[in-house]
């Protein structure tokens, strides 16, 4: 019964995720689906926003070669997959499917909103760090790193919990302890209905009526009238033992619909002061350590701006939500004007700070750092739109010709990397390994398997720029042309 509730949850819950994917899909048997690699490609890409390298076709090793993308990628946002095997992923093992599917869930859905209650409900999450603090300390050991995330996983079905209660707080004799038995009379969905649009929910009838009675309803008002993917029925909640991880992604959507509530303006003006705050300490903390370590070594240069770069990302994602506003510049106030200049000056900053570190590499690394900047630089320019079909031409075949002379260094830089000594005369490391880590990944996942579709998309835009040319030529020769010398003319020109 278990696994059967989680396999219909969590396959709604990925539908109303994929209708946002260009185009749309939907899932219509998990563990089937899920063996060709593609949907957990498109689910990523839209959870993540970034664009992730996949093969297109369909037999088995492009498959597990899509699956190995989708769990690198995992692996990359430091997520934990115990006992998750390719094999297992295109056999469509239950169990392994909807242990992966959980933890997607768990991170890029309730964690991220848990985040945001973390420092509200002062729980031990990463985010609680105070801004202030300008120490230059090198980052935490790993092993106290890792207990930390622990404890923040813990924390953040904690802080969804203690959501829902302050929700169901306000309504007297609602009350829940748990993502479980708590749910089940559906008096705790309503209750959270109705703190969250008040005025649709009767919670005195409510009390009388039977557990689906309620159920139905909170669920038919979720989706009707706050645009929540019904992901339970309630068969599903009105059990001895209701299936927590399916209510905790279910509940998780309420969280949601509450961070996209309108606030009001006093609200936003607090949420800009507090994030102008936060973002004059950290200039003032970035200033502070490039003067404290202009006469470091590049080694120990790189290790404090890791350090910096791994507080500076924990702590700014309860400011994200009002730094990223995707209001236009005529909509923001004064204040929010003010806030963007300053958020984006301090990222010019933190990007300035990382470009010298590069310069900074010790020979031969620099020279490949250049290299790996242009060739990303270029992949990332979008093709040329040129309405000239001769001038489309020449551009392209610059750009293919430049892409083949950087390409034609690839091996040889590939050579050097891995055989780079990274230790100094005294046996010290010059590179901390996550750099060139960092450029193995780049060198291999993100040029060598786009190379080939790179120089298909130049050429294909070359072939196109030819074909419209020889599309302009003959419309022209439809032309009756009566004097020797013109057609001479003509064909001289073509």
């Amino acid at each position: 019964q278990r696994e059967f509730t989680q396999k219909k949850t969590f396959t709604s819950w990925i539908n109303s995720i994929l209708a946002k994917h260009t185009p749309p899909y939907v899932v219509s048997d998990l563990y089937t689906d899920i063996q060709q690699g593609h949907l957990l490609l498109d689910l990523l890409e839209v959870l993540s926003g970034q664009h992730l390298p996949r093969e297109k076709g369909f037999n088995t090793f492009q498959c597990r070669s899509n699956i190995e993308n989708a769990l690198t990628f995992l692996k990359s946002r430091s997520l934990k997959l115990i006992n998750i095997h390719v094999a297992d992923i295109i056999e469509g093992k239950p169990s392994i499917v909807l242990g992966l599917i959980w933890t997607i869930i768990f991170h890029f859905h309730i964690e991220e909103l848990a985040r945001t209650l973390a420092c509200t409900y002062n729980q031990p999450s990463p985010d609680c760090s105070s801004a202030i603090d300008s120490s230059t300390k090198a980052s935490r050991p790993a092993k106290k790193s890792a207990k930390i995330k622990e404890r923040w996983k813990m924390s953040a079905t904690k802080a969804l919990l203690l959501w829902a209660k302050e929700q169901c707080s306000l309504h007297g004799s609602v009350s829940i302890t748990d993502f479980k038995s708590s749910w089940r009379s559906g008096l705790a969905f309503l209750a959270i209905i109705q703190t969250l649009r008040p005025g649709l929910i009767d919670l005195e009838k409510a009390k009388v009526r039977s557990n689906k009675e309620n159920l139905k309803e909170a669920f038919k008002i979720a989706e009707v009238e706050l645009n929540i993917p019904r992901l339970l029925e309630p068969e599903d909640v009105d059990v001895v033992n209701p299936d927590e991880k399916s209510i905790m992604t279910y509940v998780a959507q309420f969280l949601q619909y509450s961070k996209n509530l309108p606030e009001s303006e006093e609200d936003m003006q607090e949420k800009v002061r507090e994030a102008m705050g936060w973002l004059a300490a950290q200039e003032k903390k970035l200033a502070k350590l490039l003067v404290e370590t202009e006469n470091e070594a590049y080694y120990q240069k790189y290790k404090e701006m890791m350090s910096f770069m791994e507080t500076f990302n924990q702590e700014k994602i309860p400011f994200m939500p009002v730094l990223s506003s995707k209001r236009g510049e005529a909509e923001l106030s004064e204040g929010q004007q003010q806030m963007r200049e300053e958020w984006d000056k301090v990222i010019a900053q933190i990007n300035e700070w990382k470009v010298k570190l590069d310069q900074m590499l010790p020979s031969p690394l620099d020279r490949i750092e250049a290299w790996l900047q242009e060739v990303e630089r270029l992949q990332a320019e979008d093709l040329p739109d040129l309405q000239d079909p001769f001038k489309a031409m020449s551009v392209f075949r610059e750009i293919i010709v430049i892409f083949k002379g950087l390409m034609d260094c690839f091996d040889s830089h590939l050579d050097t990397l891995q055989s780079f000594k990274n230790e100094d005369e005294k046996n010290m490391p010059l590179v901390v390994p996550e750099k060139l880590e960092e450029m193995k990944r780049r060198l291999f996942s993100n040029i060598r398997s786009t190379n080939p579709s790179t120089f298909l998309e130049y050429h294909y835009g070359l072939c196109s720029a030819i074909a419209n040319e020889v599309k302009l030529k003959l419309n022209i020769w439809d032309v009756k042309y009566g004097a020797k010398e013109s057609v001479e003319s003509l064909l001289e020109n073509w």
